[in-house]
């Protein structure tokens, strides 16, 4: 059948008017305050979870952590203690995979890794999941793939460092300043010097101004050069020289957090990102900015309008001032006037206030999307919270145990 010349036109502008409705009616439909991105990749984390309570609390971190951070970032993430889960057909399955606290040590699981490694898949490692003493475990992993060798020293105890980067071109490094402060790790070194390897790009390593590292002196580094997070240019990887909290081992408490440099959680994102070959990087500045929503209806407020560092953070009616502008960054961030939501003295324990500081990458400034709508700091595992409960202005805003409460539940611009 032949249309005529009106009638093909007026068919497409009743199509488009169509799906303009249906797009405006789908945003609608969708909840207010989500700030979900649409899933592009999968990863698949491997653990033991057995060995050195600080591997162990690094595991648990993590198994909190990237889960939270896909849900902003567009991936979903499995972490799993069955190493049977690392073969071909499986891992035909995701883009990515993490080794946390150990890497595989029988023939077929090591085949397979290395086939989907050659075949283009992406792979992100930690600290001890590169460790090795034997020269004869797996040469192709420590020799060819991590470039390492053996293990030859590490620090003690576990410190944070300033980082400096050395390729700013690669996408792993996009937005992130010169030297950036680490978390807390206890730090490696290697039996190889990574500079004389052609297939090695040293993405960050110590800064010289970070010496000295380690607080015992028998385990201390006083100079020398340490690569920490570095790619093989033949693959799509990257291993990080981190994982590795501070504990106190008498009681089996953790006392810092693999997830506290909102910079290095920067990097984490934008590696996994690149392994996963995804386009372009995590926005180092903010994602989203307006009003945050909590208790009784009330926003999330600066006193006073005041942007000294200390000026306290509460609730009050909502109505549309800067004061209560805040800016979702890529990296866990929540700032308004050019600030960021802090943690006084980067406290850990229940009633600890919180207030307005200049933003600097501490883990004290980390705020991360939990169960029923709250807000969770990493570095002490504690929640955002309306003192008493209470909902009356000037409510000061504290940390406390996460409870699920209606005072610990907040709506984030979107």
């Amino acid at each position: 059948m032949i249309r005529s010349r009106t009638e093909v036109p007026l068919r497409w502008t009743l199509l488009r008017l169509l799906a303009l409705v249906a797009v405006v009616l789908g945003v609608q439909a969708g909840p207010a305050h989500s700030a979900q991105a649409a899933t592009s990749f999968k990863v698949l984390a491997f653990y033991d979870g057995t060995y050195d309570a600080a591997h162990i609390s690094f595991d648990h971190e993590a198994n909190a952590w990237f889960p939270q951070a896909g849900a902003q970032n567009g991936f979903t993430y499995t972490s799993t203690t069955d190493w049977s889960k690392l073969n071909t057909a499986n891992l035909a399955n995701y883009q990515v995979v993490m080794f946390l606290d150990n890497y595989p040590h029988t023939a077929s699981q090591q085949s397979a890794f290395q086939t989907y490694m050659a075949n283009g898949g992406g792979f992100v490692g930690f600290h001890v999941s590169a460790y090795n003493d034997d020269t004869s475990d797996w040469p192709w992993y420590h020799n060819t793939f991590l470039g390492t060798g053996t293990f030859r020293s590490n620090t003690w105890g576990p410190t944070s460092e300033t980082l400096r980067v050395e390729d700013t071109g690669h996408p792993a490094t996009a937005g992130l300043p010169a030297t950036f402060g680490s978390s807390v790790s206890e730090w490696y070194s290697w039996q190889n010097d990574l500079r004389q390897n052609p297939d090695i790009d040293i993405l960050a390593s110590m800064d010289p101004s970070t010496f000295p590292i380690g607080t015992d002196p028998n385990q201390t580094w006083y100079s020398g050069y340490y690569p920490i997070i570095w790619s093989n240019r033949n693959y799509k990887m990257v291993y990080n020289n981190f994982g590795h909290n501070a504990m106190d081992y008498a009681t089996n408490t953790t006392l810092s957090s693999t997830f506290a440099s909102a910079q290095q959680n920067q990097l984490l994102l934008q590696e996994m990102k690149w392994a996963a070959g995804q386009p372009g990087s995590v926005p180092p500045s903010g994602t989203a900015t307006g009003p945050i929503h909590g208790y009784g209806g009330k926003c999330v407020d600066v006193a006073g309008a005041n942007a000294a560092n200390g000026t306290a953070v509460q609730l009050y009616d909502c109505n549309g001032s800067n004061a209560q502008n805040w800016t979702v960054g890529g990296a866990g961030t929540l700032s308004a006037l050019g600030k960021c939501m802090d943690v006084s003295a980067a406290g850990t324990a229940n009633g600890t206030l919180v207030q307005l500081y200049d933003c600097n990458g501490t883990g004290s400034q980390v705020w991360q999307p939990g169960a029923n709508g709250s807000l969770v700091n990493p570095q002490s595992g504690k929640c955002l919270d309306a003192t008493g409960p209470s909902s009356a202005n000037g409510t000061r805003l504290q940390l406390w145990s996460c409870t699920g409460a209606d005072n610990q539940r907040w709506t984030l611009p979107s």
